[in-house]
């Protein structure tokens, strides 16, 4: 097993577990000009490559791409409002439920069979949302209630996208993909850019790199393990994520890390982490058969 890989995507889980100090640390800017910074830097830099390798000429599906483009643009607005209002630690455990969804999404739209298994797994899932919530007011006056409501519809936004996009991955390079993933985001956000007079220039530098690392750096290092790793070894390890954000934001933030923070962590790390690899499973033996 290649260890330059496994270092690849080991950092990169580091990295992504940074995304809420980084938005966090943006105190002078608005939600929506992060979002812009987050979309429209790969955009920036992407477009150069693209010219060169002459992959503008897109020739998949571009309205569905769009599409989930789109919807991208408000699953990443309701992400870095869910780090605003809430912890670290709740906001990255809820996200991490978006594997649920995506089964879910899969059994409901697409007819594909759900095994007893994968029904338990999301019941306990559901669990692990219900205890991460424990103690906290069920009302959109209470901040952690909108944080962790946005977490929870960042998750199911990205299970959307993911679902869209993947049907259409083997028609588009990395770079194109990438691409696709911010465009509508960095269109639809630019009218929040207004507040940028409010804005300091540490924050506006930050704004700049959180897009670089975040949108060119981690998706860089991922795919360059992806090539030489299995998917089920590359996303296990991303797993690392949820971890790194948590103690990132206890020992930078001081962040208390609560014990329905951890059971609930637990369940519905868990509960993605198998079901994920069920579908893969699922996946193959359906290629497999069709090959056949």
């Amino acid at each position: 097993m290649n260890k330059k890989a496994i270092y690849a995507i080991i950092i990169c889980a580091i990295l992504a577990g940074a995304n809420g100090l980084l938005i966090k640390s943006m105190t002078s800017l608005t939600t929506g000009t992060i979002a812009w910074f987050r979309t429209a830097t790969p955009i920036l830099i992407l477009i150069p490559f693209l010219i060169k390798d002459g992959e503008l000429h897109f020739k998949g599906n571009n309205k569905k791409m769009l599409l989930a483009s789109l919807i991208n643009a408000a699953r990443m607005y309701l992400y870095l409002l869910a780090y605003i209002y809430t912890s670290i630690g709740n906001t990255v455990v809820l996200f991490y439920t978006y594997p649920i969804f995506v089964t879910a999404i899969e059994a409901i739209f697409f007819r594909q069979k759900i095994e007893r298994k994968q029904v338990l797994l999301l019941f306990l899932a559901f669990i692990g949302i219900v205890i991460t919530y424990i103690g906290k007011p069920f009302s959109f006056q209470s901040k952690d209630f909108i944080g962790m409501f946005a977490a929870v519809g960042a998750a199911v936004g990205y299970a959307i996208t993911v679902v869209l996009f993947k049907a259409e991955n083997e028609r588009y390079s990395k770079n194109q993909m990438i691409f696709y993933q911010n465009i509508v985001g960095a269109i639809v956000f630019i009218p929040f850019l207004t507040s940028l007079p409010n804005a300091t220039l540490p924050d506006l530098g930050m704004g700049v790199f959180y897009g670089f690392l975040i949108g060119i750096v981690v998706f860089k290092l991922f795919f360059f393990g992806l090539k030489q790793l299995s998917a089920a070894t590359a996303t296990t390890l991303m797993y690392l994520e949820v971890v790194s954000a948590i103690l990132l934001g206890h020992f930078v933030l001081d962040e208390t890390i609560t014990w329905n923070i951890i059971v609930g962590g637990i369940l519905i790390v868990a509960s993605s982490y198998f079901i994920s690899r069920m579908n893969k499973k699922a996946h193959r033996k359906e290629l497999d058969e069709a090959a056949v």
